[in-house]
Parts: C-alpha cells; sequence; structure tokens
C-alpha cells in the first residue's frame, strides 16, 4: 500500500477510495423510504461498500436517510467500522423493523455480536454515531423469545455515539449494546421495549448496556435519557462474566427512567455515578443494586446522587447483595409503596455483610413502610443527617368487600361503602378470588392498581373480576419506622438525622427500631432527633450492644 509509511495525519487527508464516498444520500443507493420496499438489502450493502472504503483509507462515511419509513424486514444489518446512520429526526427518518417472512430472525437495525460475527477487542466496531432517527420494533415477533430483537445490538464499541434517537416495542432490549469504549449515549427515548421478555429473561430492557469486557476501565455517558415503560430495566449496566473485574469508567447523568420494572440499575460496575436522574413509578424498585444481572454479581464503589425517586410501587432504592461500598446522598426518596431504602438478601450473589455504605442527607418522606430498612448484615455503614418524616403510610387495617358496591376496571377498584385513608393501601397485594393485583394509590373509596408488567393493559394477573366479586386486603405491619434494623448491624454510626411525623394522624410509629432479628453492636448512635413518632422514639426488641449512645432527643431513658 503507498500510504502505510505516512503518519497518521496525512493517512486521514487521503482521499476516499473509489465507490466508497464520505456522505451519502441513501436514496441514491438503493433505499427507498417508502413503507413497502424491503429497504434492508440495499442498507446492508451499503454498509458494506462504505465499511471496506473506511477500512481501506481509515475514513469515517455517513450515510444520510432523508425523511421516510424505511421498512427493515426478515434479517438484521451485520455493521461495519467507520459507517454513521443519520436521519432527520425521530419524527421524520422512521426504520420499522418486520419479520413476517422469516419468524427465526429476530431483525435488528444493526448488530456485531460475539457470538454471530466474532466480535472482541481485536474486531471491534469503531467510529460509528447513529442519530436523529426512530426505530420501530413492534412488527417483530417470535415464536420464543430471543434477546437479538433489538433496535440496536452491538458489542466491542470504541468511540460509538446514540443522539436523539427514539426507539420503542422493540421485542428484547432498545438500544442494548455491549463493552462500550469512549461512548456517548445522548438524548435516547425508548418507550414499551422488551415486549417479548417475561420481566426475568436476557434483555428486555430500554437502555441495556453489559460491561466488562474491554477489562477494568470503560468510559461510557449516559446523558439525559428517557426511559418509559420498558420490560425489565429502563436503564442498567450488567457485568457479562462473573469472573471478569467490575469495571469502572461510567456516568448516567440527567436522565428519567418512569414505569419500568426497575427505573435504574446498577447490575456489576465499579464506582457508577448517577446523579441528577428522576426515576418515578417503576414497578419493582427506582434504583436498584443488586446481583439480578446474567453474572450474578452486583454493582458497587456507586454514588446515588441529588436524584428524585419518588412514587414507585415497590422500594425506592433496593441494594442487594453488594460488597459495598456505597454512596447513597442527597436524594429525594418519596411515596414509594414499600421502603424508601432497602438493604435486603437476594438468596444469592456476594454471601459476606455489606461494608462501608454511606447513606447521607437524603429527604425520605411518605413511603409506604420503613424509610431506612436493614434486612441483610451491614458493617461500617453510616446513616448520617437524613431527614425522614412522614412514612409508614402504608398504615390501613385489613379490608374486605364485595357485592352492590364493588365494581372493577382493567386498571381499579371502587367501592363505595369503602372510607379507606388516602395511600393507606399503597403497595399492598389486592386478591380478588385466585387474581391479584398490586395498589399503586387509593383515596376513600377507589384503589389504583399497577400494571402487572410494564406498559400492560391490565392490573390482574388473569380475567378483570365482574362486578361485586368479593376481594380481600392484608392488615399494615403494626410497626413502621423511620430506621428499622433486621440484621446484624455492627460498628455503625447513626448521627444527626431528625426523624419525626407531622401530620395530624402520625403513620410513622417510631423513629428507631431494633427488631427481634437484628442486632447493633458497637455502634455509634448520637445527636439524633426522634421526638413526634405516633408511638415512641424507640423500640429496641434487640437492646444494643456496646458503642456509644449519646444526645439523642425524644427518649431520655435511651441515653
Amino acid at each position: 500500500m503507498p500510504y502505510q509509511g505516512l503518519p497518521v495525519a496525512l493517512r486521514d487527508r487521503r482521499p476516499p477510495v473509489a465507490g466508497a464516498p464520505l456522505w451519502c444520500d441513501a436514496h441514491d443507493y438503493g433505499l427507498t423510504g417508502d413503507g413497502v420496499t424491503n429497504d434492508q438489502p440495499a442498507l446492508a450493502a451499503l454498509v458494506d461498500r462504505l465499511g471496506a472504503g473506511y477500512a481501506a483509507d481509515g475514513r469515517a462515511r455517513v450515510i444520510w436517510c432523508p425523511p421516510g419509513i424505511y421498512s427493515i424486514r426478515d434479517a438484521g444489518t451485520v455493521w461495519r467500522s467507520g459507517v454513521s446512520l443519520i436521519g432527520a429526526g425521530p419524527a421524520a427518518t422512521r426504520f420499522l423493523l418486520s419479520n413476517e417472512g422469516n419468524r427465526s430472525d429476530p431483525t435488528p437495525l444493526a448488530f456485531w455480536t460475539v457470538l454471530q460475527h466474532g466480535a472482541d477487542r481485536d474486531r471491534h466496531i469503531a467510529d460509528c454515531t447513529f442519530a436523529d432517527f426512530e426505530i420501530d420494533g413492534s412488527g417483530v415477533a417470535m415464536a420464543e423469545y430471543n434477546y437479538l430483537a433489538k433496535g440496536l445490538g452491538l458489542q466491542y464499541v470504541v468511540r460509538g455515539v446514540f443522539r436523539n434517537l427514539y426507539i420503542h416495542h422493540t421485542g428484547a432490549s432498545g438500544l442494548g449494546c455491549d463493552f462500550l469504549q469512549d461512548t456517548l449515549i445522548d438524548g435516547v427515548v425508548v418507550v414499551g421495549c422488551g415486549r417479548l421478555d417475561n420481566g426475568e429473561q436476557m434483555g428486555g430492557a430500554g437502555i441495556g448496556i453489559g460491561i466488562g469486557g474491554w477489562g477494568d476501565m470503560e468510559r461510557l455517558t449516559i446523558a439525559n435519557c428517557t426511559a418509559l415503560a420498558n420490560g425489565t430495566n429502563g436503564i442498567f449496566l450488567e457485568l457479562q462474566k462473573d469472573y471478569w473485574t467490575p469495571p469502572r469508567g461510567y456516568r448516567i447523568v440527567g436522565c428519567h427512567s418512569q414505569g419500568n420494572r426497575f427505573g435504574i440499575s446498577d447490575w456489576g460496575a465499579d464506582g457508577l455515578i448517577v446523579t441528577g436522574c428522576t426515576m418515578t413509578g417503576n414497578l419493582e424498585a427506582g434504583y436498584d443494586v443488586s446481583g439480578n444481572g446474567t453474572a450474578g454479581v452486583a454493582g458497587r464503589g456507586g454514588l446515588l446522587t441529588d436524584c428524585v425517586i419518588d412514587g414507585n410501587v415497590g422500594d425506592g432504592v433496593s441494594v442487594g447483595n453488594t460488597p459495598g461500598p456505597y454512596t447513597v446522598r442527597g436524594n429525594r426518596i418519596s411515596d414509594n409503596g414499600g421502603y424508601g431504602y432497602h438493604q435486603h438478601d437476594l438468596g444469592r450473589g456476594y454471601p459476606h455483610p455489606a461494608q462501608d455504605v454511606v447513606v447521607e442527607s437524603n429527604e425520605f418522606w411518605g413511603n409506604g413502610l420503613d424509610a431506612v430498612r436493614v434486612d441483610r448484615p451491614m458493617t461500617d455503614a453510616m446513616l448520617l443527617d437524613n431527614r425522614i418524616r412522614n412514612n409508614g403510610r402504608q398504615c390501613a387495617e385489613a379490608s374486605r368487600g364485595g357485592g352492590e358496591s364493588v365494581r372493577y376496571a382493567e386498571r381499579s377498584l371502587v367501592d363505595r361503602s369503602a372510607t379507606w385513608a388516602p395511600d393507606s393501601h399503597r403497595g399492598k397485594v389486592l386478591r380478588v378470588g385466585q387474581r391479584v393485583a398490586v395498589v399503586a394509590a387509593n383515596t376513600a373509596t377507589e384503589l389504583h392498581l399497577a400494571p402487572v408488567r410494564p406498559d400492560a393493559y391490565t392490573a390482574w394477573s388473569g380475567d378483570t373480576p365482574l362486578p361485586g366479586t368479593p376481594y380481600e386486603l392484608p392488615a399494615a405491619p403494626p410497626t413502621r419506622a423511620g430506621i428499622a434494623i433486621d440484621a446484624a448491624f455492627d460498628g455503625a454510626t447513626v448521627r444527626g438525622n431528625r426523624i419525626w411525623d407531622n401530620h395530624d394522624e402520625r403513620t410513622q410509629t417510631h423513629g428507631f427500631w431494633i427488631t427481634a432479628r437484628g442486632s447493633c453492636v458497637s455502634c455509634r448512635v448520637e445527636d439524633n432527633d426522634l421526638a413526634g413518632n405516633a408511638v415512641a422514639a424507640l423500640r429496641l426488641d434487640t437492646p444494643p450492644v456496646g458503642g456509644r449512645w449519646l444526645r439523642n432527643h425524644g427518649d431520655q431513658d435511651w441515653d
């Protein structure tokens, strides 16, 4: 090759190779955008042509797709380095995925994977931008779930950009890409993705990023994205091999995640930064740190800061089987149906106590159960300067009803004879015969029910009950504390927290509670204000052992 001996800067100035222009209008190369013609063969041929040009001269190419509906049928396109796909905007340039002629093919718009194409560190995709278009995956159907039924499914990407995309109703993840190095995901909207996932299968997220393939450092920023009603996670990072080192280098900034199973999840990163995000209305948890992923390895060393985590059907922040450390600081964690912050045991993953977890300067209010609940052993935790008020909202007694006053809809129950306190059943499981549903909120006479899965039309596990069918709601737990310790809690610091209930009808029964299963050994519990709870400042079913217990206002006998 005549240019091999030239410096990189000079090689990059070479003219493009013949037949592979740097910029091309897709209409000039066989794509029609008429919504009828199958544009996939022409797209695949053009990607190969431009990819070969990039391989020959090192100059990246751009495919410009003018406004139109581009039908992509019965096969995905194997992508090439140096090829970018640009549209005229999500409402203008639309790629419609379907596989009616080949139901065995999951038909992503673009893919490059380890199993199908031998992708790895040495055979990666580089210098690709996907921007300003829409991917509609609603036309893909599979006899069996296939995690490749994505919008975009690339592995081992360097210097990738995914910007201003609208990806919706794909069978598996919308943007499901793994091992992204020096990459930006910005302004991507993902809606209703993972519609073929049962909620517990691989993929099924709005934005799902597999991590660890590049070693202990992968540099990726996810910013300004919106994830709505996706089958598993709105946005998540997932370590792919249990023997890989959890990598660093990730930031999730200014994103919104709503109505997914989990809002944002850390399933195996080290030092993930999540800041300035909103997580609301998710079915299981707003923010999840756990070993639920493929490798069974939970995140550690992360920072969750300055977020609003509100109105989730289950817990606000759910942390399971992390080794620690982790920092949860400066967030609003409110109106969730379960616990505000829940440290719990998944029954798998890291088996030892979580160490060095910090929960600091958060606002906890209006959560259904305890604001902070520790159900898994912790060592050297720090609960500092949190404002914890008016929790324990799931306070109603057991309730039964039926007959002429009771009517059902797909997402509600109305009992005209009821006199429930507002949101006093939030987070409870409603039973109607063999059918169940979960209460998202309630008024005096109506239960608003959470969808049975993200993007579902109904809340019921079966058919909508007939009018008058008897129902039952369980009683609330009698003790609902600001901080509840239900496991070994050793060497912890609990300092500077204000824990109270200022409602006329108080629902937060205690400020600090050590259960019969819990223990508090060598802890420093100092300078907390526990006055103003419904029953008492303190409940000690297991007395604390050792440590310092000083200057805690609200229960003079404690000091």
